[in-house]
This record gives C-alpha cells, structure tokens and sequence, in this order.
C-alpha cells in the first residue's frame, strides 16, 4: 500500500515536470532581462523571406512590393522593419533540382503584443493569396534590441 502509493507520488511529479518542460518548449524563447544589457531590451525578431518568382517565372516585381508593404506590412507593424534584397535557393522536392529566385529579406523587431503571431500569419496568408505562393520562410528568434 505505501509502495503504491509512493509510485503514484512519483508518477504525479514525474508528469508534472514533463507538462511544465512541454509548456517551455512551447512559450517563445526571449533572452532573459539580464542577458540583456544597457540600453538593449529582449525582443523577439521575426524574420521572413518572400520569393519573388510566380511559379518558375520572376512576378513580384518592384512596384507590386512597395504596394504590398505600404497595404499589408506597415499597417500591421507600424513602428518599423527592414527590408533587404536576397536571392533564395532550395531544393525542388520532387525533382531534386537546385531552384533559386530572388527574394525579399524582411526584419521586424516584433513589439511584443498578444497578437504579434497571428499579424504575422495574416501577413504570410496575404502574400500567398496576391502573389500565388507555396510558402514564406518565417524565424522567429530572441534577441537584445536597442532603437
């Protein structure tokens, strides 16, 4: 009778501490306040990189960006984000071939609102929906951020 109630003890804390680990892995990591030093406060970045090709063809072209962004980026993410010009290369699933098209690179030190994910999302969906995309490369990583 002790023992078996002894294993349930341990059964009970063992699950908790794995519930508690699953629900770490599942939170965002942001860098602890003191790693962060000075003026730099943790944020989290998100990076995403957009194809500009529309199918094997190049499409998204410059003017189109700019009327993505002014429409869909800086409404949801008023305060700020960067913009780089990339090329993009992977390889083709199905043919094994190497593909490369040139890219938008874009960086947003995200405010840290409830909703920062789901704008994120809404943003990705955006550009799938207009420039008829298979996917957005979407990192999302912690860091320390000073403006």
């Amino acid at each position: 009778m002790v023992r078996a109630a002894t294993r349930r003890t341990r059964l009970t804390a063992a699950a908790g501490a794995i519930i508690l680990l699953l629900s770490c892995l599942d939170a965002p990591a942001r860098p602890a306040a003191s790693a962060c030093h000075g003026a730099l406060q943790p944020k989290l970045v998100a990076e995403l990189i957009f194809g500009r090709n529309i199918g094997d063809a190049p499409g998204v072209d410059d003017a189109a960006w700019e009327n993505f962004v002014d429409r869909e980026m800086t409404p949801r993410f008023p305060d700020g984000l960067t913009i780089t010009d990339a090329i993009g290369q992977w390889r083709e699933p199905n043919a094994g071939a190497v593909k490369r098209e040139a890219a938008k690179h874009v960086e947003i030190a995200l405010p840290g609102h409830a909703d920062d994910e789901k704008r994120l999302a809404a943003l990705v969906d955006a550009y799938k929906r207009q420039f008829h995309q298979r996917g957005v490369v979407v990192i999302i990583r912690p860091a320390c951020v000073s403006f």
